[in-house]
């Protein structure tokens, strides 16, 4: 068998290389450009250079070719401009989700390919087993193949499962994931061990294939700034207006009227918002798209005993709200939907279908702890209601749901994107 392994440059995708090679698999490496631009980015304009001349030493340390593909524009046009158009709709998208199932696992895996490969090999902390029923028996398709399932890497602070909960069967049956049953530690002693020029590098972060990023910067590629309010709500607000089933609250009825009032010694004319009692305008932004649900950082506004939180997002009136405190209740929901064109199985054998309902354990970002909930399918779309009520549920975001197996590494069942 024939095995692409994606090399980043990376301690993690380095070991999985190295621990294919000694298995007595046909392997060789590939590196993947994915990104050009350097504008708003935090690293400067020669890091995929550098990164890629670290992989060609690992390659050649390991004694496997070595590749070069450039899927720039494969990386543009299904993960960039849907990261930029998601920003302009007021949704707060996970472009390394789309990475994955878009490219890695798709135009990389295809690339791969074309040079003789039969899977497609990375360096991620999750596991991939042939799925099995109750009583331990393989499962298997109405057309006789294996039926994939994608669980929890051994090392649960390390786990990137999250990030393929949008990959296929079809994608599954062509992956492998060589160090899920490691954790980091035994990672970094193996490539310590073997002498991999990546043995010390430390973990990329940021925008997949992009890395750290001034995110308002960045998104002004595209995005154009320009100037709206910044509305504090204030907690009496609630009292009026109890959570609806999985809607987020819809603070248009706050409204503020003017009145003019004269200042100082020569008593000019000046114009002010009349107090409300459901909130004020406590300063300006420069664009509601450059904001997410939860943020704290990047308001710019004082004068208040605890931290600022962004509550709510209005597009198309440029208007960001905010609230104080940790636990200020406009950041708390219960429910949350998905549209029905934005809901995937990654076990298609087992979907909900309409008018079902199940219990699952559920996250709504990456690293977060599972949270019980309850599914319902309708024809509307899936609605997923959970325990307790959950901390900034932001549009755009993946919520992805594990069996409820009791398990510390559930199995992955599905995922969809947050609409409401």
């Amino acid at each position: 068998m024939k095995i692409c392994i994606g090399l980043s440059g990376g301690v993690d995708s380095s070991v999985a290389a190295l621990l294919l090679k000694r298995q007595g698999y046909d392997v060789f490496a590939m590196y993947m450009q994915n990104w050009h631009d350097i504008e708003g980015t935090l690293h400067g304009e020669c890091e995929w250079e550098e990164e890629k001349f670290v992989a060609e030493m690992v390659a050649r340390k390991i004694g496997i070719p070595f590749y070069f593909v450039d899927l720039s524009k494969e990386y543009m046009s299904r993960v960039a401009d849907y990261m930029f158009d998601e920003y302009a709709r007021g949704r707060t998208p996970n472009p390394d989700v789309l990475c994955n199932s878009q490219i890695k696992f798709d135009a990389f895996l295809k690339a791969a390919g074309r040079l003789g490969a039969d899977m497609v090999a990375t360096g991620h902390y999750c596991r991939k087993r042939q799925a099995a029923d109750e009583d331990g028996k393989p499962v298997f398709d109405a057309e006789g193949n294996p039926v994939w399932s994608i669980l929890e890497g051994t090392d649960l602070n390390k786990c990137q499962a999250y990030f393929l909960c949008q990959l296929s069967q079809e994608q599954l049956s062509k992956a492998l994931f060589p160090i899920g049953d490691l954790d980091k530690k035994e990672v970094r002693r193996i490539a310590a061990e073997a002498d991999l020029p990546s043995a010390d590098k430390k973990d990329s972060q940021g925008i997949c294939f992009v890395g750290k990023v001034d995110l308002p910067v960045f998104l002004q590629q595209k995005l154009k700034s320009e100037e709206g309010d910044v509305v504090e709500v204030f907690p009496a607000y609630y009292d009026s207006h109890p959570e609806t089933f999985a809607s987020p609250y819809d603070y248009s009825d706050i409204v503020f009227e003017t009145e003019t009032y004269r200042s100082g010694r020569k008593h000019v004319k000046k114009t002010r918002y009349k107090a409300h009692p459901w909130g004020a305008v406590i300063g300006r932004h420069e664009g509601a798209q450059f904001y997410t649900l939860g943020q704290r950082k990047g308001l710019a506004i004082g004068g208040h005993k605890s931290p600022l939180f962004v509550i709510g997002t209005d597009i198309e009136r440029n208007v960001i709200y905010v609230g104080e405190g940790e636990s200020h209740p406009g950041l708390f929901r219960s429910a949350l939907k998905i549209n029905p064109d934005e809901i995937h199985w990654i076990r298609p054998d087992l979907e909900l279908k309409p008018g079902e309902e199940g219990r699952y354990r559920l996250r709504i970002r990456y690293r977060q702890a599972l949270q019980g909930a309850v599914l319902k399918r309708t024809e509307e779309g899936l609605f997923i209601i959970f325990d307790e009520p959950q901390r900034s549920i932001t549009p755009g975001q993946f919520a992805v749901w594990y069996a409820d197996d009791g398990t510390s590494a559930p199995e992955m069942i599905g995922s969809g994107v947050i609409s409401a």
